[in-house]
């Protein structure tokens, strides 16, 4: 059992906890992400790792308010406890000869950019980070990204707060001023992600995107995760748990991953709603 020291509500639909896990605490890093189940017979859900404090025991995760588990982990308290806490896998963000780095990162995928801004951060790179929201009350992590970067740019669809537009918008003015990086880093929904590509690839300049495939074991087994990569004009097959979560973005087949992420959207709604139907009857009595 693993006990949830810290809990903290980001915005509406997005909440940061902080468990006890001292020996995945003492090897997780940027990139990564741990794979958790609330209570023995229920479903494992991968999240991407926030941060540790190995000191302490604690790694901190970051998920969204989107299905029948996320919703059942909301409900914790601190000092409550859930099932299992299995990590760190997949590999850790490759930083070694990047000097001048841009992470665009979008909704919860920013997430999972922000310690990935921080460790480039930490080793004295020149970073700069574009994260983008649907409206002001979604966003997250701003002063985080803020303390992290050289430059920082936020986005809100609506333009309910800062700029008004989505995170290709900024890139490809810094692209066409001339502004050179070494690799930019995207990590959110997959269409945005695959714009982030198409609006760099003109420039030349290398991506990487952080996949999030459906997953189920996280050891590259069950295939679940698997992503098409179209690599010399062949196709071929990686797994988002083990080969990733990182991979060039130019190779990545998006539409096949698009689609492959919307094929348990109506069971997973039907599977929501049962879940909060069957909380509040809880509550009710």
């Amino acid at each position: 059992m693993y006990k949830i020291v810290r809990k903290k509500e980001l915005n509406p639909t997005m909440t940061q906890i902080e468990i006890e896990a001292p020996l995945v605490a003492k090897k997780a890093k940027a990139g990564q992400f741990i794979i958790l189940r609330v209570d023995p017979d229920g479903e494992r859900i991968p999240l991407s790792y926030v941060g540790s404090d190995p000191e302490e025991g604690t790694v901190k995760v970051i998920f969204q308010i989107a299905g029948a588990t996320t919703t059942l982990l909301n409900q914790k308290k601190e000092g409550e406890y859930i099932s299992d806490f299995v990590g760190p896998l997949g590999k850790v963000t490759e930083t070694e000869g990047i000097n001048k780095v841009c992470v665009v990162g979008g909704g919860s995928g920013c997430a999972i950019a922000m310690p990935i801004a921080e460790e480039f951060h930490r080793l004295g790179a020149d970073v700069t980070s574009i994260i983008g929201f649907r409206s002001k009350d979604l966003v997250i992590l701003e002063d985080e990204f803020r303390s992290f970067s050289n430059r920082l740019t936020v986005m809100t669809d609506d333009g309910s707060y800062a700029r008004k537009g989505n995170v290709t918008v900024p890139l490809v003015e810094m692209l066409e001023a001339g502004e050179k990086f070494d690799i930019i880093i995207t990590i959110g929904p997959l269409v945005m992600m695959k714009y982030v590509t198409l609006a760099a690839k003109p420039f030349g300049i290398p991506v990487r995107a952080s996949m999030n495939p459906i997953m189920v074991d996280g050891t590259g087994m069950c295939g679940s995760c698997r992503i098409t990569l179209i690599q010399d004009g062949k196709r071929v097959t990686k797994f988002g748990c083990v080969d990733g979560p990182d991979f060039d973005a130019y190779e990545i087949d998006f539409d096949e991953a698009i689609t492959r992420g919307q094929r348990y959207e109506k069971h997973e709604r039907r599977i929501h709603d049962k879940t909060c139907n069957l909380l509040k009857m809880g509550e009710e009595a």
